[in-house]
């Protein structure tokens, strides 16, 4: 049995989703949060890459080596990589932003934890 890279690709994408998701949900450490955030970005970003990927395809580029009427068969699409390129740097700035926020928090309660940070003003 062969698992094409594709399927793999896929495969570890879920995998790191499943696991951001529980760092998300499960996780009460304001660092470990973004950790879970950062690990369902990669996921993401890993499967929206295996969707474009076509097994033994060719570059995005349409010459003498690829007939343009098969070219919807052989060729890799580039716009999930372009997506992915573009999300990289977004989820990048978000994370700097988040981790800010989290030495902010930690220099004006000296804690990480959620359960110490959740007082209401009213």
């Amino acid at each position: 049995m062969t698992i094409s890279v594709a399927t793999l690709a896929l495969g570890t994408g879920l995998l790191l989703m499943l696991i951001g998701l529980w760092g998300l949900l499960a996780q009460r450490n304001l660092i470990r949060l973004i950790l879970g955030f950062s690990l369902l970005d990669t996921g993401i970003h890993i499967v929206m890459v295996s969707i474009g990927y076509v097994t033994g395809g060719t570059a995005p580029i349409i010459d003498a080596a690829v007939d343009p009427a098969q070219a919807v068969h052989t060729v890799v699409d580039p716009i999930p990589s372009a997506l992915v390129l573009t999300a990289i740097v977004i989820g990048l700035g978000i994370t700097a932003v988040m981790l800010s926020f989290a030495i902010r928090i930690h220099d004006r309660k000296k804690t990480l934890s959620i359960e110490d940070c959740t007082e209401s003003k009213g």
